[in-house]
């Protein structure tokens, strides 16, 4: 284990299927996995483990990352930047292959096994976060972000996406299907501050706080099958998916996308 070769932190937007791909890929490797999401009051001790009463006696028991290092498990820290960088630079030597040191249970050694990694997931680049989308959000100590390979990981290809709803919502119409893919990325442009300008006319004025995951995607699909028959299933649905929790504005400029992408197939002919 080298230096970097251990660690790796997936950089990317939210709900874009980070944390199900390492748990696919590691599925498919048959790799055992420690998964633990992060929080601001996230400590150290709570991955190393701690001391617990169990039948009228204590015992230490092992975290996450305890168990991983020790039995080569592939350690998954989910929204790494929510957690307090100070916390995380215990990581540090374990990280670059050092023993881990759990000074709890009496300075015991664990030399980490060789199939030992750790993946991290976060929204942001570890610089913080400059959009005021991801609340709680810290900025990472650079000699911790230093010692992670990083990787980039976006949205699904459509063609990826037309497949996926063609095999779980088979009963919904290939043609519907496909534009409910084309407004998923619309919205998702819009998400990332990307221009939609060919469907609303205001290129680079608007911005949206919440987009279309692949799961929220499939969602919308499968409640127009079952709303079929109402007088407009399609929007109907896409509120139940999506657009209820969102303001009134962008719940709109949502809807607008739709109803510009799907066309007379928005107003219910299904």
């Amino acid at each position: 284990m080298g230096l970097g070769g251990t660690a790796t932190v997936c950089w990317c937007p939210r709900r874009c299927g980070k944390t199900s791909l390492i748990r696919q890929v590691a599925a498919r490797l048959h790799w055992p996995v420690q998964e633990v999401t992060c929080h601001g009051r996230m400590e150290l001790s709570d991955l190393l483990g701690s001391f617990q009463l169990s039948n009228a006696s204590t015992r230490f028991v092992y975290g996450p990352l305890a168990l991983a290092a020790r039995e080569g498990h592939l350690l998954i820290l989910n929204e790494l930047d929510l957690m307090d960088p100070a916390e995380l630079a215990g990581l540090n030597d374990i990280v670059e292959g050092a023993p881990l040191v759990i000074a709890q249970n009496g300075g015991e050694l664990i030399r980490p096994h060789r199939k030992f990694r750790v993946i991290a997931t976060g929204n942001s680049v570890g610089a913080g976060d400059q959009t005021g989308l991801y609340q709680g959000v810290l900025r990472q100590n650079l000699a911790f972000l230093d010692r992670f390979r990083v990787l980039r990981v976006s949205y699904p290809e459509p063609e990826v996406e037309q497949s996926l709803l063609a095999e779980l919502v088979p009963s919904l119409p290939r043609e519907i299907a496909d534009k409910l893919v084309v407004v998923a990325n619309e919205v998702r442009r819009l998400f990332m501050g990307e221009s939609a300008d060919h469907l609303t006319g205001n290129a680079g004025q608007s911005e949206l706080t919440l987009t279309l995951s692949t799961r929220a995607l499939v969602r919308w699909a499968r409640l127009t099958v079952t709303f079929k028959g109402a007088p407009n299933p399609l929007a109907y649905a896409l509120d139940q998916a999506l657009t209820a929790r969102a303001v009134a504005e962008e719940r709109e400029a949502i809807h607008r996308i739709a109803a510009d992408v799907l066309g007379p197939l928005w107003s219910g002919a299904q």
